[in-house]
């Protein structure tokens, strides 16, 4: 009789192949047809392994070989999977399981937000246990360049905006201030993107609002662009520099987590 552990251990085998197989799905719908070689080095694992997984995708028809044979693309009964999702796909709806495990994981408010021109809105909330005052972002409006989720857009420009931010936002003149700490300077602002790039998430320290601190981290598509941004945000004496590190883990796993569920390949 196989012991727990034994059992354990090939079901955890099993939940990282088709882990493995639907990243597999992810990359051919992104970059094409493609060859073991190719698909191994996106997901960081031996040809053997892709070798496997390709074979059984095959015999279920998510995936085809062309015509030139070892090279593999997407197979047709996938088209109808996606057409089925695409009716019922709403970013809040997807992200929402994840914003509630960390509004409730960190005790503050946690919104999602996309970007209109200048400005991002929030379209989702989720208030967590140790929020102070029931605020209802929904449907606001705020400055990209003082609020956390808006740095978020400008330091990840879609690929053909490339190099055109923070350039995009009003020249000539000082940006508007908000509060003491708004960042008003063109190249402070450049200085604090490049550090957003770096950390992989922004921060908001009273910039907008006096007292209110948030972080922000992108939520990216299947082709790695970013289309909405996750933010945690809560008072000042709660959101502190030295406790922002550690929120911002929690904060950067859960919109890891919405990418996916996005489409967005995970590697390993």
């Amino acid at each position: 009789m196989a012991s727990t552990g034994s059992r354990g251990r090939a079901r955890d085998r099993a939940v990282q192949s088709v882990d493995r197989a639907v990243s597999v799905l992810q990359i051919l719908a992104v970059l094409g047809p493609c060859g073991v070689t190719e698909i191994a080095g996106q997901l960081g694992v031996h040809k053997t392994t892709v070798f496997r997984l390709l074979a059984t995708l095959e015999a279920r028809g998510l995936v085809e070989q062309g015509a030139g044979r070892g090279r593999y693309r997407i197979g047709h009964p996938l088209t109808e999977l996606a057409a089925a999702a695409a009716k019922n796909t709403d970013l809040f709806l997807l992200s929402r399981p994840v914003c509630q495990e960390l509004a409730q994981a960190a005790g503050d408010t946690v919104n999602v937000s996309v970007r209109e021109g200048r400005d991002v809105v929030t379209v989702g909330q989720v208030a967590g246990e140790a929020s102070i005052a029931s605020v209802d972002w929904v449907g606001r409006r705020c400055p990209l360049h003082a609020s956390a989720a808006g740095k978020v857009f400008l330091a990840h420009p879609a690929p053909d905006r490339h190099g055109r931010l923070p350039a995009e936002l009003p020249r000539g003149r000082r940006l508007e201030r908000f509060t003491p700490r708004t960042i008003t300077r063109r190249e402070h602002l450049a200085k604090d993107l490049a550090a957003v790039r770096e950390r992989g998430y922004a921060v908001s320290f009273e910039e907008y609002e006096i007292g209110l601190v948030s972080l922000a981290a992108p939520v990216r598509a299947l082709d790695d662009t970013v289309v909405a941004a996750v933010t945690l945000a809560g008072p000042a004496f709660r959101i502190r520099e030295d406790t922002a590190p550690v929120l911002a883990g929690m904060l950067l796993a859960a919109a890891a987590r919405i990418s996916w569920r996005r489409g967005q390949v995970k590697r390993g």
